[in-house]
């Protein structure tokens, strides 16, 4: 990366913090936002997580990483990777970049191709772009869940772990 370029991007990741996140995500939206991932939770095996965040850490852009890399980090930070049936996701939000990338473990990644993941990108991002957070995450939730629900139905009958928190995570 061009020093220009290296100056310009770290300068639009420091610009942003933790209290445009939260602007972006205020507190009515985490609750909302952490119900509906227990609602659809319970309809399917599979664990869903949501990270935000404003900016990368120093260290990602000192480096060059892409906002791929910081998701795939925090797939694995979160344990999003660690659930039984291996079919967590993460739907993630870098603010700075208006990048959003959704990280699916093993069994989803075999399960649903590519081009559906990033139909579900594209229409996340025409309703952040707006400033729809809420519309956005939202109707990404529910395709996600309508994924897992066709691969990973919940069971009949049987008790259905809750894996991870359902509170999406702010950065």
């Amino acid at each position: 990366m061009a020093q220009g370029n290296l100056i310009s991007r770290v300068l639009r990741h420091r610009w942003l913090d933790e209290s445009d996140t939260r602007k972006a995500i205020p507190p009515e939206l985490v609750e909302r936002l952490a119900r509906r991932v227990a609602a659809s939770e319970k309809r399917h095996t599979g664990e869903v997580r949501i990270y935000v965040e404003a900016g990368l850490p120093m260290s990602y852009l000192w480096r060059g990483a892409s906002a791929r890399e910081r998701a795939v980090a925090m797939f694995g930070k979160l344990r999003v990777w660690d659930t039984e049936q291996n079919n967590g996701v993460l739907i993630y939000l870098l603010l700075a970049e208006r990048a959003i990338e959704i990280v699916a473990d093993r069994a989803v990644h075999r399960a649903v191709p590519p081009a559906e993941w990033q139909a579900i990108v594209g229409r996340m991002g025409a309703a952040l772009h707006e400033g729809r957070f809420e519309d956005g995450i939202t109707q990404a939730l529910e395709e996600v869940s309508a994924l897992l629900v066709a691969h990973f139905p919940a069971p009949d009958g049987a008790e259905n772990v809750n894996e991870l928190p359902d509170e999406p995570v702010l950065g």
